[in-house]
């Protein structure tokens, strides 16, 4: 089923980017715990030791800030060295494989700001992750 082209409407991003950044971010940081230690997310942590990343999903106001803190990851309030940003409905493609980062980034609907090395390696951890396995492939497969 492929993800159609839809953009949450600015009343929406409106109220969302009014909450607290810090349950979503939360939320993040306890999902990609989870995913990687299921073996969903082939994560080298030591890679990413003490580095800050930042989600901005644009069409919904929303900035979701994760730092990797030893073994794990972690909600951060720090200023990022990654910031990743699309629509949701672009991040849904790129999870579910109907479109890849560089297409993306080069349609110049994921926008990549920050520390270019670690950009890379996310990328590639983004490329590496079997998508199918999570509750959001799941979902919308059904």
């Amino acid at each position: 089923m492929r993800i159609p082209e839809l953009i949450l409407p600015p009343a929406g991003a409106s109220l969302l980017s009014r909450l607290p950044a810090a349950p979503p971010s939360w939320l993040l940081a306890s999902m990609l715990n989870l995913l990687k230690k299921r073996g969903v997310l082939p994560v080298d942590m030591a890679l990413l030791e003490g580095k800050r990343f930042e989600v901005h999903v644009k069409d919904a106001g929303l900035r979701l800030r994760v730092a990797a803190q030893g073994d794990t990851f972690a909600a951060s309030r720090g200023e990022p060295d990654l910031r990743l940003a699309a629509n949701c409905c672009d991040f849904a493609r790129m999870m579910l494989r109907e479109e890849d980062p560089d297409t993306l980034f080069f349609q110049r609907k994921l926008s990549i700001e920050g520390d270019t090395e670690l950009g890379l390696i996310i990328k590639n951890l983004l490329d590496s992750v079997d998508w199918s396995q999570t509750p959001l492939a799941r979902m919308m497969a059904a």
